[in-house]
This record gives structure tokens, C-alpha cells and sequence, in this order.
């Protein structure tokens, strides 16, 4: 049995996202500030549902600098050779931690407003509403800074009379942690807006703990999604995605007797692909080269090693 082997390697992976990078940095220190007068203002005036927001917001800044050492470090070591794919997946790790913060914030929110749903306590309404209302208006701008508009590449390539198109909607998972983080923020600010307000005249007193019970609710939810996204991509689960089916397009129309015998696919990067193929063959005119070339027409597909086993 004759083999074949050919590896083809191309250095087209993410480093880093400077302008997201940026707008971190920014959101930060709006963040910084704004929990430093939540939880100032939740003690002093006595809210529940505000100091809620406020340690929400300090899980917040520690998630957003998170995600900016994040960029800095995939920046840093780029062209470091032993990240062999990349630094991308330093920005899906900080992510994923994001994930796992907004979840143990979510619980903390949960027990405090449980505990003050027994133990009320006297509110300073005028003063806590103002505050809540600045932290919304904070929470706003930083989500308008990291909002990502969800890149849409599409790519139409013409193969042997077929065309192909790929259609992948790739987010930046790092950046859309940070986003997630204050549009939670901005949930809960919202939800203590309106428990204030409905405290202060209908004298539903409860509303403070019982919407912040919600906000931990929804925040978990939000976290969950995200760690699924997350630990998919650290952990090369990515054998669903439209490039396998892509590849095996591409080996049918070269020669459907071809047999792949082997495949492995993983995400070294924003829509970027890394593939390990074995084919079985009987025509001894394929070569590596051939079916790199047949899979090129994927512009996703970054790193190819194709194998060719002739019976």
C-alpha cells in the first residue's frame, strides 16, 4: 500500500481585536466608576435591588479587564511558536471564565435578595432611584461600545461548474462575554428601577427582592448560553459545523469512489478551520496537492494535512 502525506499550513488566525480591545479598556473604568457609587448608595440608602447591581457591576469591571488582558495577551504572543494555532483561544478562555463569573454573581444576587425578602428594611427612594438611573445610563453607553454587529462573511466560489457557498456568522466570543456582562448589568439597573418605583408608591416593599431574584434568574440563563458556546470551541466540538459536510462535498465531486477514512476538524479562529484528512483510494493520479487545492475554495479552512492511502 502506497501513502501519501501533505501537510498545508496557513498563518491566518485572529490576533487579537484592537478597536474591541479599545472599547474595553473604556468600559471599564465607566464601570469602575459607576459600582463604586451603586454600592456606596445601596448602603447608605438602604436598596437591596441597588447594592445588587452595584456587586453585579464590580463582578462586571473584574470581567471586563478579564476580557481586555484577554486581547493583550493574544496580541502579545501572536508570534510566539509555541501557540502552533494561534492565540484565539486565549480570548475563548476569558469567555468562558466570564461565563462562570456571571453565574456565581447570579447566585450571590439570588441568596441577598432571598435574605432581604425576610428582613426588610426602610429605603431611600428619591436618592436610590437617581443612582439606579445614572448605572442604567452607564450600563447603556458600555453596551453601545461593545455591541458586536455579528460579521457576516459570505463567501461564493465557483468549483468544476458548482458553486459553493459558505455562510458563517461568526461573533467574537470575548467581546460578547464583556457585552453580556453589561447588558445583565443593565437588567438588574432596570429591575431596581422599577422595584424602587413601585416601593416608593404602591408601597410594594417586596418587589426589591422578588426582582432581583429575576435578575439572577435571567443572568443565569445568559451565562449558560454563553459557557456552552465557549467550552464548545475549547473543547474542539465542532464536528456539526457546515465545514465537515463542506469537505466531504469537496472529496465527492473530486471522485466519488474516494473513501475519507479518517477526519478530524477543529476552530483555531474567528470562521477559521484546521483539518486532518484520510482518503482511500484506487486512482493513483490523486495527490495531497489536488485535494488542497479542491479544498481552497473554502477560504475557512486555514491548516489542511491530507493523507492518501491507494489500495
Amino acid at each position: 500500500m502506497l501513502n501519501l502525506l501533505s501537510t498545508q499550513h496557513s498563518h491566518q488566525f485572529d490576533e487579537g481585536n484592537p478597536l474591541a480591545q479599545k472599547k474595553i479598556l473604556i468600559a471599564t473604568i465607566f464601570t469602575g466608576v459607576m459600582m463604586v457609587a451603586e454600592i456606596f448608595g445601596g448602603i447608605v440608602f438602604n436598596s437591596m435591588a441597588l447594592l445588587a447591581d452595584g456587586w453585579h457591576m464590580s463582578s462586571h469591571m473584574v470581567a471586563l479587564g478579564l476580557a481586555y488582558v484577554a486581547y493583550r495577551a493574544a496580541r502579545h504572543y501572536a508570534n510566539d511558536e509555541r501557540f502552533c494555532f494561534g492565540t484565539w483561544k486565549i480570548e475563548i478562555l476569558a469567555g468562558y471564565s466570564s461565563a462562570i463569573l456571571l453565574i456565581v454573581v447570579a447566585a450571590m444576587m439570588c441568596y441577598s435578595s432571598i435574605e432581604r425578602l425576610f428582613n426588610p428594611v426602610q429605603i431611600h427612594y428619591n436618592e436610590a432611584i437617581l443612582i439606579a438611573i445614572l448605572g442604567l445610563i452607564v450600563n447603556l453607553i458600555c453596551a453601545w461600545l461593545l455591541h458586536d454587529n455579528h460579521h457576516h462573511s459570505h463567501d461564493h466560489h465557483d468549483h468544476h461548474n458548482h458553486d459553493h457557498h459558505s455562510h458563517h456568522h461568526e461573533h467574537d466570543l470575548n467581546q460578547k462575554a464583556a457585552f453580556l456582562h453589561v447588558i445583565a448589568d443593565a437588567t438588574t439597573s432596570v429591575l431596581a428601577i422599577i422595584a424602587l418605583f413601585a416601593a416608593k408608591y404602591f408601597g410594594w416593599n417586596f418587589l426589591d427582592a422578588v426582582l432581583g431574584i429575576v435578575g439572577a434568574i435571567l443572568v443565569s440563563k445568559w451565562a449558560w448560553g454563553l459557557i456552552k458556546q465557549t467550552s464548545k470551541t475549547l473543547l474542539d466540538a465542532e464536528m456539526k459545523e457546515p465545514v465537515v459536510e463542506e469537505i466531504q462535498e469537496v472529496i465527492t465531486e473530486l471522485n466519488p469512489t474516494i473513501q475519507i477514512t479518517d477526519l478530524h476538524v477543529w476552530k483555531v479562529g474567528k470562521g477559521k478551520f484546521s483539518s486532518i484528512l484520510a482518503l482511500d483510494t484506487q486512482d493513483h493520479s490523486l495527490t495531497p496537492e489536488i485535494v488542497k487545492r479542491a479544498l481552497s475554495v473554502h477560504e475557512e479552512i486555514v491548516h489542511a494535512s491530507v493523507e492518501i492511502n491507494f489500495r
